[in-house]
């Protein structure tokens, strides 16, 4: 399922919800570019061209608003996957759709005991990649989401459902 024209995607979570999981599967669905923070980050952790101390700041999103940008101009449905914790990352990725539509999507695991378990039990799937604490989530900077997005809870939802509620809407504000 392809929307008939491009569309920003963009899935937004605490670690260990199912946004990647269900990003990957929405991404092939649409036949959509995937771009992936941890994928970015650890790309620039890896090549040791990080210039602050603290890590890698601002300089993954800056990297992957830039590449939605070009993917959506070449005429592709993009789906990004990231915590996006912020207001402001929330607004860019609205500013790099434009004028452009965009489907935003917060995924939540409801159940904490479930989150937690997945938390524990995930494994890196990128090399080098370090996966969060239970403890880390928790302090993770998270500021509630305000406006109007599409909210999937992964606690009574699989990722394949979520994924169809997802391309729904994407080929829905295509079709609009």
């Amino acid at each position: 399922m392809r929307p008939p024209a491009p569309v920003l995607v963009v899935l937004g979570s605490l670690p260990g919800t199912g946004k990647t999981t269900i990003a990957r599967i929405a991404a092939s669905r649409l036949r959509a570019a995937y771009i992936r923070i941890d994928a970015i980050e650890q790309a620039m952790r890896s090549a040791g061209v990080l210039a602050r101390p603290d890590g890698v700041g601002p300089a993954g999103y800056m990297a992957a608003y830039a590449l939605a940008k070009e993917n959506l101009r070449l005429g592709l449905p993009v789906v990004a996957d990231c915590v996006n914790p912020l207001p402001e990352t929330r607004a860019a990725w609205r500013e790099a759709a434009a004028p452009l539509p965009i489907v935003e999507v917060e995924v939540v695991c409801s159940d904490p005991a479930e989150h937690r378990r997945r938390v524990e039990a995930r494994t890196a799937d990128l090399p080098g990649l370090v996966p969060p604490t239970w403890a880390s989530v928790l302090r993770h900077e998270y500021a509630p989401w305000t406006g109007p997005r599409l909210v999937l809870d992964t606690a009574s939802l699989g990722a394949e459902d979520a994924a169809s509620r997802v391309c729904g809407e994407a080929a829905g504000l295509c079709a609009g």
